[in-house]
């Protein structure tokens, strides 16, 4: 059973979706479902790329590979559904942002009304064996989200790439600053939030004030 992607994204990434080496992503993700648990549910793979259409990107934020417990994961990077407790990222991505924007506290860390008003919530790794952080790491998926990224920067103008921690800045190679804004910090994980490389990036703002200096509507961030 081969992967499909939303038909907003086959265009764009059409080369890479017709070559041998997505193909074998398709026959690893495929095989990896059938014989395990794996996260998130298989229709939820490309879940960020359904909510938010090729043409309709402003914002990415990139996460590294998804969370690996019980109903955590269901396609968006960073996000949880509604009545799943909030990892400890999470937990600091909305403190952060409550800080930052204003808007009160969620009760839940659905991110979705993000992915669906133009924020890319993308995952490098979109699949991870049940509690098995980093286990379908360097079996293909970078190379299709490593495409996404290039992509992006080389048919838009004037996006905004949020890179939180070592392993999204290096991502910054893809991606032509001369076109785009590129906002670092450090991961919200508690270890790099609590040695002050998170709290006070101001990251929502930042991006609204880009896209409006780009005569571009800003990101609504309420949840």
């Amino acid at each position: 059973m081969g992967l499909c992607l939303p038909p907003s994204w086959e265009k764009p990434l059409d080369k890479y979706l017709h070559s041998p080496a997505f193909e074998a992503l398709s026959l690893f993700v495929h095989h990896a479902y059938s014989n395990g648990t794996c996260y998130p549910p298989q229709v939820a793979l490309f879940q960020a790329f359904s909510y938010c259409p090729f043409d309709k990107v402003k914002v990415v934020i990139l996460g590294q590979d998804p969370y690996h417990g019980e109903g955590q994961a269901h396609g968006l990077s960073f996000s949880v559904p509604k009545g799943i407790a909030l990892p400890p990222s999470l937990k600091n991505i909305l403190k952060e942002w409550e800080e930052n924007t204003g808007f009160p506290l969620p009760e839940h860390g659905d991110l979705s009304p993000w992915a669906k008003r133009g924020t890319l919530l993308l995952n490098s790794i979109l699949s991870v064996e049940a509690h098995r952080a980093g286990s379908h790491q360097k079996r293909g998926w970078e190379g299709l989200t490593d495409t996404v990224i290039e992509t992006l920067s080389a048919q838009h103008e004037g996006l905004v790439f949020m890179l939180w921690g070592g392993f999204a800045q290096k991502k910054a190679r893809l991606i032509d600053e001369g076109k785009h804004l590129i906002l670092r910090s450090g991961h919200p994980s508690p270890l790099s939030a609590n040695r002050g490389y998170w709290f006070g990036n101001k990251h929502f703002s930042q991006c609204n004030s880009y896209l409006i200096e780009k005569g571009k509507p800003p990101m609504d961030w309420s949840l």
